[in-house]
């Protein structure tokens, strides 16, 4: 019998004896979708982007506070890599196996080659518990950050806390 991916993940994070909150909820296309129908659930609310620079040579998975704004613009030119830009559906299938709006810290879990770079707003050091996405945008797990980083760690990705400019 062979696991879908939701079941892999359950089940390597069993294996990792990481528990979490499970919520199940109309699919929430964005952020913002999650406000505005008053959706209540414990923990940070995040956004993540999924980017590439200027040649699509490096992609990154930037995770920040779901209200922050973002300047791309400044924040290429604070990491040094050339102009940063969203990444195409293609792109999100190919290297975290995920549809827009599906996106999240666990996504990384896909990404058996470590093609992603995995970029973390320092503002989310003190955030204990992030919302997180399990491959589908219609359930969220909350998951503590200390779990969270020994999943990255096991799978390979290196947070890299970064200080994320805004507009």
């Amino acid at each position: 019998m062979t696991l879908s991916r939701y079941e892999a993940l359950e089940r390597h994070l069993a294996q990792l004896n990481i528990h979490y909150l499970s919520y199940q909820h109309v699919p929430l296309a964005n952020c913002d979708a999650a406000k505005e129908i008053g959706l209540e659930r414990d923990g940070t609310g995040l956004k993540n982007l999924f980017l590439r620079d200027n040649y699509g040579k490096r992609h990154f998975l930037v995770i920040t506070r779901a209200e922050k704004q973002l300047d791309l613009k400044t924040l290429s030119k604070q990491q040094g890599v050339s102009r940063l830009g969203f990444c195409s559906s293609e792109r999100l299938a190919k290297y975290l196996q995920v549809r827009p709006g599906c996106v999240s810290a666990l996504a990384t879990f896909n990404d058996t080659e470590n093609h992603v770079e995995l970029w973390l707003d320092s503002e989310l050091e003190d955030a204990k518990q992030w919302q997180c996405h399990p491959f589908e945008n219609d359930k969220t797990w909350v998951l503590q950050l200390a779990d969270l980083k020994v999943f990255w760690q096991r799978s390979g990705h290196t947070p890299h806390w970064v200080s994320l400019p805004v507009r």
